[in-house]
């Protein structure tokens, strides 16, 4: 039946999908779909900030070359140059709804707004809330979403497939609350911006990382998939194995933060002359392999040189949260390790977040827009998340609503029992996908720990299939089929590029192939 209503669905609710919902919820009716807790996804995570040329001392052909460098080849240029050219007007916006930035103290500043340094970045061009610029902008955007009467958030149900087919483009989303009830939400247009996909791995930046599941739903209607095997494993991940995950801004090491080896040798200026300033995926392998040369569980982020009150002032959420854990940064190293925290890869779009299946865009980690390449600069992805925000609520300001019709919508994937799956194996069969991905498709890689990956990522495949068959829809399940069907096409993706670029490291293949750079590129088979 065709439903009236000419709604617009979001299925996440972090920076990107509250950024568009609040700018398209004066033209549209709005179900925004987020988790009950902020515990869950990425953005309330992000420390560092936001980054954009916003001094008179930068300018954008500069940030457009750091982030082509990063990203080691495969950046695309026109995506590159749309995000840092709309860069300022971002930040004036999220200004104008109040978010509170860190000011600048020092009165020769020539803006008025503390601009910080991370890795990749030739110059001062990151805005910040202090050590908590996540957490804060999340609160500044669901705010304003709470207090519109245009916004309907939905916190109790949880997306698990997308209405629609290959055929007739995107309707809407099938969902499960809580008690394993079925929820058809129709929509005119719908909108993922569910997340990356770092929960594919043990060891993760953020308690509750998305496992791609926005992703493996956007290929079941037939949208391409790209660039899968470029997994950012962020450097300094607080080594504490009894505590929660808990992220180390690169901008400690901006502001003059060192990296030291277990012996405490500084090693850095070694390996790269940017130093600890290097892009994430060179940072990231020198301390893997630092902790493997000295059989050892982590390194040292060394700021004792530095000023107390500096050091504790400028990073309050930081010298907080190590002091409850009995350290004091002023005056001990802090023990840090690499841990899983952002998908470079995903739904391929263009430059309006459109994925190719009609009424159907996606925005944020989980989509490729080709801004990132082979390795995402530091404090870029949160630009990206309100830069393409605005793309698509432009496009769809534009775009005269069509009223959803159902009728043509597939029937529920999975069994229609009414048995119950013992929760206990859904999770220890997630621990087991995770544990094979973190061991064979982690920070270096080589041929056959690919190919014993893949063996046993089918074999795990197979057991998901098995329980979805049998037992009535769950989101555990769920989330479980989505994340080893996306493990099974990153293995494949990394196993089909026969090089060394970026994030990927194939010892097999340690350097560049010759020729033009190429992404990789999916499409999810009817399995």
């Amino acid at each position: 039946m065709k439903h009236p209503d000419p709604s617009l669905l979001i299925v996440g609710g972090g920076a990107a999908g509250l950024a568009l919902a609040l700018e398209l919820a004066d033209r549209r009716p709005i179900t925004l779909l987020r988790p009950s807790s902020d515990d869950h996804g990425a953005s309330r995570w992000a420390q560092g900030g936001i980054a954009a040329v916003l001094s008179p001392d930068d300018d954008i052909e500069a940030h457009i070359r750091d982030t082509l460098a990063a990203g080691d080849g495969l950046c695309e240029a026109a995506a590159v140059r749309h995000t840092v050219t709309h860069g300022r007007a971002a930040i004036e916006w999220l200004l104008g709804l109040g978010m509170p930035f860190t000011r600048d103290p020092d009165p020769r500043s020539r803006y008025p707004y503390h601009l910080t340094r991370e890795g990749g970045h030739g110059a001062r061009r990151v805005i910040h809330a202090a050590d908590a610029t996540g957490r804060v902008l999340i609160e500044t955007l669901l705010d304003h979403v709470r207090r519109h009467p245009h916004i309907r958030l939905r916190d109790d149900l949880t997306a698990i497939e997308l209405l629609g087919s290959r055929e007739t483009g995107c309707l809407g989303a099938r969902c499960l609350d809580p008690q394993g009830q079925l929820h058809e939400l129709p929509a005119s247009d719908t909108v993922l911006a569910t997340g990356g996909a770092s929960g594919l791995y043990q060891h993760t930046t953020s308690p509750h990382p998305a496992c791609g599941e926005g992703m493996i739903m956007a290929a079941e209607l037939g949208a391409e998939l790209r660039n899968l095997e470029f997994q950012q494993f962020h450097p300094t991940c607080l080594y504490d194995p009894e505590g929660s995950p808990f992220l180390i801004s690169e901008a400690l090491r901006g502001e003059g933060g060192y990296l030291r080896n277990i012996k405490g040798h500084r090693f850095m200026p070694d390996i790269d002359p940017r130093a600890e300033l290097a892009p994430r995926d060179i940072v990231a392998r020198a301390i893997d392999a630092e902790m493997q040369r000295d059989q050892c569980r982590h390194v040292w982020l060394d700021m004792t040189h530095l000023p107390r009150q500096v050091v504790s002032q400028q990073f309050p959420t930081i010298y907080s949260h190590c002091v409850e854990r009995g350290l004091d940064i002023t005056r001990d190293p802090i023990p840090v390790v690499p841990a899983a925290h952002y998908s470079c890869g995903g739904i391929a779009t263009d430059l309006t977040g459109f994925t190719g299946v009609p009424h159907l865009y996606a925005i944020g980690e989980v989509a490729h827009t080709g801004l990132h390449g082979a390795n995402r600069m530091a404090s870029n992805s949160l630009l990206e998340c309100l830069v393409f925000a605005h793309a698509v609520a432009d496009v769809l300001k534009r775009t005269e609503p069509v009223p959803s019709d159902t009728t043509t919508t597939s029937a529920p994937a999975g069994s229609a029992s009414n048995i119950c799956i013992d929760p206990t194996h859904v999770k220890a069969l997630m621990a087991h996908l995770r544990s094979v991905m973190s061991r064979y498709v982690g920070i270096v890689r080589n041929d056959n720990d690919l190919n014993e990956a893949a063996r046993q990522i089918e074999a795990i495949r197979e057991q998901s299939r098995q329980m979805q068959s049998h037992y009535r829809p769950d989101p555990a399940l769920s989330q479980l089929n989505h994340a080893a069907r996306l493990a099974t096409l990153t293995v494949a993706a990394a196993q089909a590029r026969r090089e060394s670029r970026g994030l990927h490291y194939n010892r097999d293949c340690p350097s560049h192939a010759s020729g033009i750079p190429r992404p990789s590129r999916q499409y999810l088979n009817s399995d």
